[in-house]
């Protein structure tokens, strides 16, 4: 029976539900600068006396490929992939990355590991032009193994009111530019470790544990280069291609990503034949190739990708939503059948 990521353990639709559950909550804590809250990449909120600037603030975790960590003692690139969740997010709203923090929860605190699991921190916020300031580390006995611990980072950045990506602009005709990922980046780690026994897990960590793109310095250089700004941005993360790339869409808009235009790295296809995984389980579950999907005007998609460098190429364009589909439509096949 081919696997998913449901029976490794991890319930997308449960999150889903979670996230319907959460919004009226936080609606209830509303003030009267808050633009966009539960739901986005960013929660937006007006800064008091300048309302034309806009803070946007995220929040996010590496998940289990901490397990992969652990397991071989690397700990020097996860701190970068804790960076990239959030700040891939922030710049997906137009938002240029001010300041991060970590929260770093242990069973028993090893000083040389946190450092270490620190030291890739401050190398994903250089990467992203944001700074470090401050943070917090618990000890929690019982709570964690004495060799395990989990991180959660919290992101705030700037952006101008009318530089704010929302896709509202996203017209039929416009087209998809895809950014390559660098491997599996920071989702669907529970799978993985479905698949691959766990001393391959340890010799294999420094090819698994590949940090997550920072990808904040040539979106916001595309932003300004593309005329009006970049209409739509979808960072690639839990869900998959599939949930992901159409993920500020207007509701008539359909993404239709052409399955061989972009390099889907060899992991993914080991990963697919190994589970198996069906392929429609890949898509929903892996970034299957690209870490962010941008929308822009055909006629600028040439200026975008000189903006953007780094292998970003047109990998789809947007057409009216057919009735009864989704945002996203793949032609061809991601993981042809071998």
């Amino acid at each position: 029976m081919p696997l998913t990521y449901e029976r490794s353990g991890v319930s997308i639709a449960a999150g889903d539900r979670l996230v319907d559950l959460i919004r009226p909550l936080a609606a209830s804590t509303a003030r009267p600068e808050v633009v966009a809250s539960v739901g986005g990449y960013a929660g937006l909120m007006e800064i008091p006396g300048d309302p034309d600037r806009l803070l946007a603030a995220t929040t996010d975790g590496v998940g289990t490929k901490l397990k992969i960590a652990a397991l071989s003692g690397v700990h020097d690139t996860v701190g970068i992939d804790l960076v990239a969740m959030s700040v891939n997010d922030l710049v997906c709203v137009g938002a240029e990355p001010l300041l991060f923090l970590d929260y770093v929860a242990v069973g028993k605190l090893d000083p040389d590991v946190i450092a270490s699991v620190v030291s890739g921190i401050a190398d994903g916020c250089r990467q992203a032009g944001c700074a470090l300031i401050g943070g917090e580390t618990a000890e929690h006995p019982g709570m964690h193994a004495p060799n395990a611990y989990d991180l959660a980072g919290f992101a705030v950045g700037l952006v101008r009111r009318a530089d704010v990506i929302d896709g509202t602009r996203v017209t039929p005709g416009d087209v998809a530019i895809g950014l390559p990922s660098s491997g599996l980046h920071s989702n669907g780690f529970s799978l993985v470790r479905s698949i691959l026994p766990e001393e391959e897990l340890a010799v294999r960590a420094r090819e698994l544990l590949t940090p997550t793109r920072i990808y904040v310095k040539e979106v916001l250089r595309a932003h300004r280069a593309v005329t009006g700004g970049l209409r739509a941005a979808a960072h690639v993360t839990g869900g998959g291609l599939h949930a992901r790339a159409g993920r500020q869409l207007p509701e008539r808009c359909q993404v239709r990503l052409r399955a061989g235009s972009w390099p889907v790295p060899a992991v993914l296809g080991e990963l697919a034949r190994r589970g198996p995984v069906d392929p429609v389980e890949m898509l929903r579950t892996f970034n299957c190739g690209l870490g962010m999907v941008l929308v822009v005007p055909r006629d600028e998609a040439d200026v975008a990708i000189a903006a953007l460098g780094g292998g970003a190429r047109v990998v789809g364009e947007i057409v009216e939503r057919p009735a009864g589909e989704g945002a996203v439509h793949i032609d061809g096949d991601v993981f042809p059948a071998r």
